[in-house]
């Protein structure tokens, strides 16, 4: 139940922070419940990290150094939960895959839901920002297939492609370190 429960907690939290970053990175605006929920449960951590890790070009570095920390914490706890062999460096790699896998689970998220919204209600108000924030696979994706009869069949190539990248590239980078 521990395990279960910390996983829980530092997965929303990375999720979040994770969410954060390619908000900022998409130029995404925050003036919406997604933007608001984002930094109204990360400032906490965000605020202070931003003192001493300041942005570089347009990368919120200090948010996506804490979305890893937390994921380090969460691996440090997981192992001595197990009472397994102590590995700082697996902590930081894994770490930095969880990252990588949190990056691919907002992008594909924001995709399905918007091709859901786009079906159901495309004038909803978080219908654009789900847009903005797909905007980096779907762009380069639109730009190679056309749309065939008018149907963009760029967010159903980008799902699938995302999920071979979890299910197959992820699984192969993590287990790089074992």
């Amino acid at each position: 139940m521990t395990t279960f429960l910390l996983n829980a907690v530092f997965g929303i939290l990375t999720f979040l922070l994770v969410l954060r970053f390619l908000m900022q990175w998409t130029r995404t605006s925050f003036q919406n419940p997604l933007g608001q929920m984002a930094m109204a449960l990360t400032d906490f951590m965000v605020k202070p990290a931003r003192k001493l890790i300041p942005p570089a070009r347009q990368l919120d570095l200090s948010t996506l150094l804490l979305a890893w920390l937390v994921q380090v914490i969460l691996f440090a706890l997981l192992t001595l939960l197990a009472a397994a062999p102590v590995s700082p460096v697996f902590w930081f790699w894994q770490a930095f895959v969880a990252v990588l896998g949190q990056m691919l689970d907002v992008f594909f998220y924001a995709i399905l839901l918007m091709a859901i919204l786009s079906w159901i209600n495309p004038d909803s108000p978080i219908y654009g920002v789900l847009n903005q924030l797909s905007a980096p696979i779907l762009n380069p994706l639109r730009n190679v297939l056309p749309s065939i009869q008018g149907f963009d069949f760029s967010a159903l190539v980008a799902l699938l492609l995302l999920q071979m990248i979890s299910r197959i590239v992820l699984p192969g980078l993590a287990g790089g370190m074992l």
